[in-house]
């Protein structure tokens, strides 16, 4: 990261005497010297005398105030972070099937799919772990590694960004899911390796079946924690119809015992969202159970500009003086 910064900024209270100079050369340009008639001064004074004789005061104007900024000491200064340990490894395991049209979470008083509603809060999920490897697993009638594991939040937010309803098919291969994301962290060497599923509906896609999976996955010792999301009872989708959009109702179906077996089997824990609020709080306390102390060392290295200032400042100081002397030199 580069930033800039003044090693001394106190010393920026300089510029504000610079309009005191103004006040000054003002005042000294107020002496009169009396003529007899008009016709005489202006051929003692042609236009430009005004111009020229104001000009050693510009001079020096930009010349203090470039020497005051030179006195202030500005730096370019480029910062790097060394992460010494490894944290924690972390797949998210993302349901994008059709179901996740449903229209049953509320923000700001409007209805929005809960795809929608789990990008946003996962999204400050990712912002909150910078020291850790994400990486991310969607899944539908099938299931694939959308971003792999990476310290890159960027990156990673651009796939999150990118994910859309039945992308992976419409169906629901939970089991799947847990294989692609167990093969990409069990040969990892860290601290701990955990899996966060979230879904809003049953296996009924896939080869692997979800316990299995589950099983695989804590011989490896990586933790499964389950979200089920969406409301109780029936959610309501968006349809179109021969007289225009309408919603219809349709019975929630998350296979909760399977869920919370998973979890149960690799030592991780079941969650079931039913609004935005809920859903954040799972993410807030999914956080603060898979934290680990991470050495950060960050290094911090300053290049000087004051020369860049100081020169400059100085040549306009000698101009001025060397003008005010000779080819404008003022005669009182």
């Amino acid at each position: 990261m580069i930033f800039f910064q003044f090693q001394n900024p106190w010393l920026l209270l300089l510029l504000l005497v610079l309009p005191l100079l103004v006040f000054q050369v003002r005042r000294d340009y107020q002496a009169t010297v009396h003529f007899p008639s008009l016709a005489t001064l202006k051929t003692l004074r042609p236009s430009k005398v005004d111009l020229y004789a104001g000009l050693p005061f510009i001079i020096r104007f930009l010349a203090m105030t470039l020497l005051i900024i030179a006195l202030a000491r500005p730096q370019e200064g480029h910062k790097s972070t060394e992460i010494l340990s490894v944290g924690v490894d972390i797949m998210l395991a993302l349901d994008t099937s059709g179901s996740m049209r449903a229209l049953d979470f509320m923000e700001e008083e409007k209805r929005i799919t809960r795809l929608a509603v789990v990008k946003g809060v996962v999204s400050e999920f990712i912002e909150n772990r910078p020291t850790d490897r994400i990486g991310m697993v969607v899944f539908g009638e099938q299931a694939y590694t959308q971003c792999p594991l990476t310290l890159d939040q960027g990156i990673l937010q651009s796939f999150l960004s990118k994910l859309e309803i039945g992308m992976a098919g419409d169906s629901t291969a939970i089991g799947s899911a847990i294989g692609i994301a167990v093969k990409r962290l069990k040969d990892l060497d860290s601290t701990s390796k955990v899996i966060i599923l979230l879904t809003d509906g049953r296996n009924n896609a896939g080869t692997l079946a979800p316990l299995q999976a589950a099983q695989t996955a804590k011989t490896f010792g990586i933790k499964i924690h389950t979200i089920g999301v969406g409301t109780q009872g029936k959610a309501p989708f968006l349809v179109n119809s021969i007289f225009g959009q309408r919603y219809v109702y349709q019975e929630v179906d998350i296979d909760e015992t399977t869920l919370t077996e998973i979890s149960k089997i690799t030592g991780g824990q079941y969650f079931r969202a039913t609004d935005l609020e809920s859903l954040k709080n799972i993410y807030k306390q999914i956080d603060e159970m898979e934290k680990s102390e991470v050495k950060v060392i960050d290094h911090s290295e300053y290049k000087e500009l004051f020369h860049y200032f100081l020169m400059p400042g100085l040549m306009l100081l000698l101009l001025e003086v060397s003008l005010s002397n000779t080819l404008l030199r003022r005669i009182p």
